[in-house]
């Protein structure tokens, strides 16, 4: 059966997804986009949203215990797991429910089912059960899963051996957990069912945990990390999972070869993602796919007449925004509007542990990697009056600049809403600013973002709080 035909079909409906669809349909693209579950994709039904409401959860317990450092009584302090659920579930909803308002308001198609490709005239012929769709450019908004290695065990089974799915849903707070891999989805996992309470081991395969991160920002969360009576397994690897009828006991090797088993309820994978590329018909298109992304270049294009890829399908960074941006790039482009190719290099990375993680640019291995004499500033958060009278004085903000040209090469930071801070640079190195504009900014007070200022300052030997 031949359905209607578009100028733009998006193929996915998460953040890359529905963003790039309304941008298209605002330049007056006739659009669709098709979505075979729910409106919003992982990142908001499953993924970043939804964990951010477990962790504001886990914050606030963390708060209760610690009352009488502000004053405050509290007593017979407990949770309800399904309530906490419910809540994070409810989060998603609304959300995914706002999102179907905005394919509405802004004229967009929305077709539920499994799409396919296969050949056509302007582009690839979008094929959705027994209906086909053509239109002159479609978009490849498909996303990722996580990564699974049944070969080595580590593959879910609902039960003892979870995803983020599971994880994020539990019946019944485990007493004890191990998380595999210490990357933002693991070590958020961490954070959460350790500040809930249960004994959580992460086993990491590098030498760090957090290790996109800059050196200093890692050791400084593994000391949080410990302080708060996680486990850390570094550079070690799982060699074997047996699930027995109450446990699931993981033989964890390290680098010198010894095996230590540990006894845990739950496992969590969290060892990457894997792009959506299977099932879509890329194979017969001929689809250029490397590493198990689509390859594109830059504009989203891929290397097949009228197709593109964005979000976590075309590779890292792996991150909601960065999906957003390049959907709006790929349309602004498709459009015929004057548009700079994407470029990865400001888009600022967050962890939502606890203490949040959050970065911009190079870390500072990598600024003397290529070759930059560098100038590194650095702040304490026990410095700043803001996080004192929080009773979160514990943290880090630390800049790398160019010796030579003031260039902001980075920024990295540890602490109190440091997710929120890092934009603050992000827009600093979107505007090329030097070191010389940044310290005649004047920052409020008193405000955490005052640490930002001084770690400038530091930088070049001008700090007035340290």
């Amino acid at each position: 059966m031949v359905g209607q035909a578009f100028d733009v079909i998006v193929i996915g409906s998460g953040p890359g997804g529905y963003v790039a669809a309304i941008r298209a349909s605002q330049l007056g693209l006739k659009t669709a986009i098709i979505e075979r579950s729910e409106l919003g994709g992982i990142c908001l039904n499953w993924g970043c949203i939804p964990t951010k409401a477990l962790l504001r959860t886990s914050e606030v317990y963390h708060l209760m215990h610690n009352a009488e450092a502000f004053g405050l009584k509290a007593e017979k302090i407990s949770f309800d797991i399904e309530a906490i659920v419910k809540r994070s579930r409810g989060v998603a909803g609304r959300l995914s429910g706002g999102i179907a308002m905005l394919m509405k308001k802004n004229k967009i198609t929305v077709i539920k089912g499994e799409a396919k490709l296969d050949k056509g005239k302007d582009a690839p012929t979008v094929v959705v059960g027994a209906d086909r769709y053509s239109a002159k450019h479609v978009i490849l908004a498909t996303g990722a899963r996580a990564r699974t290695v049944p070969a080595a065990g580590l593959e879910p089974d609902g039960d003892k051996i979870w995803t983020y799915r599971e994880a994020m849903v539990p019946t019944s707070m485990p007493k004890s957990l191990l998380v595999i891999g210490s990357g933002a989805i693991g070590i958020e996992f961490a954070s959460f069912y350790r500040t809930m309470g249960a004994d959580v081991t992460v086993v990491e395969m590098m030498d760090r945990v957090v290790p996109v991160e800059d050196a200093e920002i890692s050791a400084f969360a593994a000391k949080a990390f410990k302080k708060q009576g996680m486990k850390l397994m570094l550079s070690s690897q799982v060699e074997k999972l047996e699930k027995t009828a109450k446990w699931v006991k993981v033989s964890v090797k390290d680098a010198k070869g010894a095996i230590t088993v540990v006894e845990v309820e739950k496992v969590i994978l969290a060892i990457g993602i894997a792009a959506n590329v299977e099932n879509l018909g890329l194979e017969a298109l001929g689809v250029k796919i490397d590493r198990g992304h689509v390859v594109n270049d830059g504009f989203g294009r891929t290397n097949v007449k009228g197709l593109y890829a964005i979000g976590d399908v075309a590779g890292p960074p792996w991150l909601a925004h960065k999906a957003s941006h390049e959907g709006v790039v790929c349309v602004e482009k498709i459009a015929g509007n004057e548009v700079h190719a994407f470029d990865t290099s400001n888009i600022p990375g967050c962890t939502y542990c606890h203490p949040q993680i959050a970065s911009v640019g190079l870390t500072e291995a990598k600024a003397k990697e290529a070759g930059h004499a560098v100038k590194v500033g650095r702040f304490p958060f026990v410095g700043n009056g803001k996080a004192i009278a929080l009773g979160d004085d514990q943290g880090l903000v630390k800049t790398v600049f160019d010796a030579k040209t003031g260039e902001l090469l980075g920024a990295h930071m540890i602490g109190s809403e440091v997710t929120e801070l890092i934009q603050g640079y992000v827009v600093a190195r979107q505007l090329e600013t030097t070191e010389a504009e940044l310290m005649h900014t004047v920052f409020p007070h008193p405000t955490l973002s005052e640490m930002m200022h001084e770690s400038v300052l530091d930088a070049y030997g001008k700090a007035l709080h340290i």
